[in-house]
């Protein structure tokens, strides 16, 4: 299958180069210190399943010089979802599959505005993994899986060629029954977390321990599955304790993204998060005061990572 790789930092670095491991024919989307060396070196990827580097690496800045393709696994940040939406429209073919794989809810929308709504279809994926260096990815935990379907969970052709292709590059890959259900699950799992971490700036082994913070964590849950709900997602009855456990699993050191983004000072996917239960709540009327306090305590950080405002330390 042709299939490019849109955003190939940590996500994009690690399922595209395992499609490529396979024999898959894959173009990632990079640029910078991140495509010279891959274009130098290979794409190496270090991971807790075997480490492998794929090289010589087909990879470009410039998605027109590459023709359509089968497929676009969209891997960047939720922020970055718009621009790479108007930027791949040169890759994008009548049949062409388009798969977001990052945070949040709302990148099929974004996605389905700018190069139609046939095309995409709503995903996810979990595992821990970051760029250590330019072409360098590092997976260093949880066993990757993606998650997709069609917007109206119908079981199609193309679903089910993506599921097989995922399979046998040893990719764990599941059609949801509900790809809906399952994307709100995957947010109430990490926005929850992002947002504690982040304004607390402690690893989920202490904020999920202490009598204190463990209550804002599952206020914070709380609030998302009843605005889950107003938005007619029938989360599990269970959403609340599964979650608590996923969180009680994790390593004492682990940190979301989103966290190690702002106290790094870099742009986050705060918006996407944080951001999208405060506004999915006012949409339904459904208070969410613990979710506006972390927003708007974490938003002055945010702006300065962004430019937007300036303050000293």
């Amino acid at each position: 299958m042709r299939i490019a790789i849109f955003g190939s930092g940590s996500v994009g670095g690690y399922f595209g180069g395992r499609l490529a491991q396979a024999g898959e024919d894959v173009v990632f989307i990079a640029r910078g210190e991140h495509l010279k060396a891959m274009l130098k070196s290979g794409l190496r990827v270090d991971s807790v399943n075997g480490n492998f580097v794929v090289e010589p690496v087909q990879a470009t800045d410039d998605p027109s010089a590459i023709g359509t393709v089968e497929l676009v696994i969209v891997g960047v940040k939720a922020w970055q979802v718009p621009e790479a939406a108007e930027a791949m429209r040169p890759i994008i073919g009548p049949e062409t599959v388009v798969l977001p794989l990052q945070n949040g809810l709302e990148a099929p929308e974004k996605l389905a505005e700018a190069i139609g709504g046939q095309h995409v279809l709503g995903g996810l994926c979990g595992l821990f993994c970051y760029v250590a260096g330019s072409g360098h990815i590092v997976h260093a935990g949880t066993d990757p899986f993606v998650k997709f379907g069609e917007l109206d969970n119908q079981r199609s052709q193309r679903v089910e060629r993506l599921l097989d292709m995922f399979k046998s590059a040893g990719v764990t890959a599941v059609i949801p029954p509900d790809i809906r259900v399952a994307m709100w699950m995957k947010f109430l799992t990490i926005t929850a977390w992002s947002g504690m971490g982040a304004v607390t700036r402690a690893p989920a082994g202490i904020w999920r321990s202490l009598p204190q913070t463990r209550r804002m964590a599952e206020q914070s849950l709380q609030e998302i599955i009843a605005v889950a709900a107003a938005h007619d997602v029938a989360l599990p009855e269970n959403a609340l304790e599964t979650t608590m456990a996923i969180y009680d699993g994790l390593v004492p050191a682990s940190t979301a993204s989103l966290q190690r983004d702002v106290m790094q000072g870099r742009p986050s996917e705060l918006d996407a998060q944080v951001g999208a239960v405060v506004r999915f709540g006012q949409q339904a009327d459904v208070a969410t005061p613990l979710n506006i306090f972390i927003y708007n305590s974490l938003l002055p950080m945010e702006l300065r990572a962004r430019g937007e405002l300036q303050f000293d330390e």
